[in-house]
């Protein structure tokens, strides 16, 4: 199922996310790790069910478990799946997404440190989602028009947004310590940043030139899944996210706020004007 995946050019968080619920399909009490080819239809239903009824997740939950085992009949197992209609599906909750206001847009900002508040002023001045900002790249700043060019959005879709004038002068400054590790992994031979797709075989040395690099890059060297080479990463997910709930709360404003409710706020006060 990996190699498949990778064939179809899948990304890897997409690729963690269907292998774990494969595992989890696999080694359940429905299957418990049945030959491959004896699995059958009945067992995805008997799984979307009980993952409704007894785990009680949410619909787009149960939908993400759906299309990675989906992905397995179709591609791995080549079966098809029909009548999974019979299946119980979980419910639908539509909810309000959370707002917040300028005034506490800006306590929460207050509360954060860079890079992590040059992250999140991002976020919002251009509506980023957060892996969206994270996997920028130096390429994509656009300071003479005042652009962002967001590569390989939801939906593997390219798209411009706004890049505001007033956080110019702190990308100008945050881009001269970015430059230092960039000169710092080309003088210790660390092979280039990755590239998306198959640029790197049709441009072999372009994940080593500064418009490709990260720029929320990563201070430590990892290892890539893909080749085993030792490169830099942009900066995690998670580091962002707890840093954000730690200045939500520091605040002491009463809302469940998340990282992307600076995307949702960006939206709403374009909307209205504020």
């Amino acid at each position: 199922m990996r190699e498949i995946l990778r064939l179809q050019h899948k990304s890897y968080r997409t690729e963690k996310t269907y292998l774990a619920w494969v595992r989890r399909f696999s080694r359940g009490r429905f299957l418990k790790y049945k030959d491959p080819a004896g699995i059958a239809q009945e067992d995805l239903k008997q799984y979307l069910s009980y993952l409704a009824v007894e785990r009680k997740v949410s619909a787009s939950t149960q939908q993400q478990a759906f299309n990675a085992i989906l992905f397995l009949f179709r591609y791995v197992l080549n079966k098809q799946i029909e009548g999974i209609a019979e299946a119980i599906r979980s419910r639908v909750r539509k909810r309000l997404p959370v707002v917040l206001d300028q005034d506490e847009i800006v306590q929460i900002f207050q509360n954060l440190q860079d890079p992590f508040r040059l992250i999140s002023r991002l976020i919002y001045g251009g509506g980023l989602r957060l892996n969206e900002c994270l996997s920028l790249r130096i390429k994509d700043l656009n300071f003479k028009e005042s652009l962002l060019t967001v590569r390989s959005g939801k939906g593997d879709k390219d798209r411009v947004t706004l890049l505001p004038s007033s956080l110019h002068p702190d990308l100008i400054n945050h881009l001269k310590s970015v430059r230092v590790l960039y000169d710092d992994d080309r003088r210790n031979f660390v092979a280039g940043v990755p590239l998306p797709t198959a640029l790197e075989r049709k441009y072999p040395g372009a994940g080593t030139e500064w418009t490709w690099f990260w720029l929320f890059s990563s201070g430590r060297l990892s290892v890539d899944p893909y080749s085993d080479k030792i490169r830099r990463y942009h900066l995690y997910p998670s580091t962002l996210k707890r840093r954000f709930k730690t200045a939500l709360h520091k605040t002491g404003i009463a809302k469940t706020a998340s990282i992307h409710a600076l995307r949702h706020s960006f939206a709403t006060h374009l909307i209205y004007g504020l």
